[in-house]
This record gives C-alpha cells, sequence and structure tokens, in this order.
C-alpha cells in the first residue's frame, strides 16, 4: 500500500490578491519539488472531493457556512478598477470567485484521507491543499483559514468511523487557536500544539481544558528547544492518550528561512517530528496517519520540508 496524496487544482485558483503569501504558488511548488525528487512516485494521488454541509456542520456552525455562501463573489466579478473581486472578511483573509469551491474540497480531502486510512486502503495520507484550517473556528474564519480541515478529518473519524480516541498534532509556527475552540473540552480528542510565543494569533498560556497540551518556544529557540518540549509535553501525554488515529496539523513556517516566524527550524527538525508521531501511530493507531498542509511561506523550506515529512510518511 502507498501513501495517499490528495488534492484538487481547485485549491491553486483560490487566491487572496497580488503579493498576498498564501498563494497558488505555494501548491506548485511543492508538487513541482515532489516530481523532482521522485516522491511522488511513490504515492497513491487521489482527487478530493468537496465536503458535503453535514460533514463541515460537525465542526462550523450554520450561520458561519451561510454568511461564506452570501459574501463570496461570483466568479469572474470585477471591481471598479477592472481587477478580479475579493471580499475580505479580515485585514489577512479574503474571498475570491473560487474560494469556496476550492475550500471544499480542502476539507473533503480531509474527509477521504480518513476513509483511506481507516479503511486499510492506504497507510497513511497526505493533503496537499489550500486553504489551510486551523485557524478557523466554529463560527468564525480567520488568518487564511475559512474550514478548518483537520477538525473535519477528526469529527469524520468520530462520527464516521465510530473512533473514540484521536489526536491533533499542530506543529505550525503560529498556534492552532480554530482547532482549540473547536476541541477543548472534548474527552474523545487530545490536541497537541507547538507554536512561537508572541506570534499571531497572540495566545496566552493558560490552558482551556485538560485535553489541551501546548509547547510554546521562544523565538529564536531552535532545534534542540523544539525537541525537548516535544519530549517533555507531547510525547507522554500522546502515549497516555493511546490514540486510535492520528491528524496532523503540517505547517512548515517554522523554517529558518520563512519569515512568518523566528524559531529556526529545518527539514530535519520535520522528519524528526513526523518520524515520533509515526512510532505512536504504530504504537497506538496501527500506523494511521492522516496529515494537512497548513502554513509555509518560503516556496523553496516549504518544498522541502514537506518532502522531509513524506520521505517519512512513506517508508
Amino acid at each position: 500500500m502507498l501513501t495517499a496524496y490528495i488534492s484538487h487544482p481547485a485549491c491553486e485558483r483560490h487566491e487572496m490578491g497580488e503579493g498576498h503569501p498564501e498563494c497558488p504558488e505555494r501548491l506548485h511548488a511543492l508538487s513541482d519539488h515532489l516530481l523532482i525528487k521522485g516522491l511522488m512516485d511513490c504515492m497513491q494521488p487521489h482527487l478530493a472531493p468537496e465536503a458535503t454541509r453535514e460533514q463541515l456542520l460537525r465542526v462550523h456552525s450554520p450561520a458561519w457556512l451561510d454568511l461564506l455562501v452570501a459574501a463570496a463573489p461570483a466568479r469572474g466579478q470585477r471591481d471598479a478598477e477592472g481587477l478580479p473581486l475579493h471580499v475580505r472578511l479580515d485585514a489577512d483573509t479574503q474571498l475570491n470567485g473560487w474560494t469556496l469551491e476550492a475550500a471544499r474540497h480542502a476539507a473533503g480531502a480531509a474527509v477521504l484521507a480518513v476513509d483511506l486510512v481507516m479503511r486499510g486502503e492506504s497507510p497513511n495520507a497526505f493533503c496537499a491543499v489550500r486553504p489551510p484550517g486551523h485557524h478557523a473556528k466554529r463560527a468564525a474564519g480567520a488568518g487564511f483559514c475559512f474550514f478548518n480541515n483537520a477538525s473535519v478529518a477528526v469529527a469524520h473519524a468520530l462520527a464516521a468511523h465510530g473512533l473514540q480516541r484521536v489526536a491533533l498534532v499542530d506543529f505550525d509556527v503560529h498556534h492552532g487557536d480554530g482547532s482549540e475552540d473547536i476541541w477543548a473540552g472534548e474527552s474523545r480528542v487530545l490536541l497537541c500544539s507547538s507554536y512561537q510565543q508572541g506570534l499571531y494569533p497572540f495566545r496566552d498560556e493558560e490552558l482551556p481544558a485538560d485535553n489541551v497540551v501546548l509547547a510554546p518556544l521562544p523565538a529564536r529557540s531552535g532545534s534542540a528547544a523544539m525537541r525537548e518540549a516535544l519530549q517533555a509535553h507531547w510525547l507522554p501525554r500522546l502515549a497516555a492518550f493511546e490514540p486510535e488515529l492520528l491528524v496532523i496539523s503540517a505547517g512548515f513556517d517554522a523554517h529558518r528561512e520563512d519569515d512568518m516566524g523566528n524559531l529556526g527550524w529545518v527539514e530535519a527538525d520535520y522528519a524528526w517530528i513526523t518520524r515520533a508521531l509515526l512510532a505512536q501511530a504504530q504504537a497506538s493507531a496501527q500506523g494511521r496517519v492522516v496529515s494537512l498542509l497548513e502554513g509555509g511561506y518560503s516556496l523553496s523550506a516549504l518544498a522541502r520540508s514537506c518532502a522531509a515529512h513524506l520521505r517519512e510518511l512513506i517508508q
């Protein structure tokens, strides 16, 4: 069986204006690098379906879904200057005419990934999708995110496959505040998050619930501090929780070449984290892992780091 690689062309049509860091070129850079390195030949490609309203409602409010539909511009609609129309949700997050379709396919990739892994058709799965999701809360989007893709995966595993223990692990340089909003206090889910302190979304270190495990890291703390923190905080809790599935919010913006953060990680760090999570998956979850692309905005660093992550999943 091969690692499943799930994406959709619609994910490349969503864009938020010239110069925006969360751009279609992110997926282009990733797929080109994986082809050059021969990693695409080691994975099974799948086309992401659209998530259904029922699947989205497991983690989002009806009002939020309806607001997005009402706000989305029509394809081809232009502003007064003749440029493609963008509708702004906040300072960083905008919709164009393709955004909703892209977001539905990104969330649908999460659903398909869980199904493939739970049915034993793939040992693990990676979703090369955008827009990302981990800042999307139950009733709001922010930080480039509209639907919380990783949370859609978790909810589908609980509702459709009857799992009782799912771990959601987030190593993006930014804390997944949307995932925390959705899952804090849910005993069937263990949320583990590492992130740079003092960075968007400017989270304090107070724990909202016992099922949330934080590993905040100081700026410029580097690889050793990250590995020490994860070994001290994440790995013991994951071992005690014994998840039946691991879902990963895989952000690669903690890389030293990415100016979105300042943690100074390198490709070997992403490989190390992936090996540690795979070891837990082998111990308690029959190896089942679903990983979804979140951040990563230096195109070369994103491609190399994600390739390091995927090499471990493939092996």
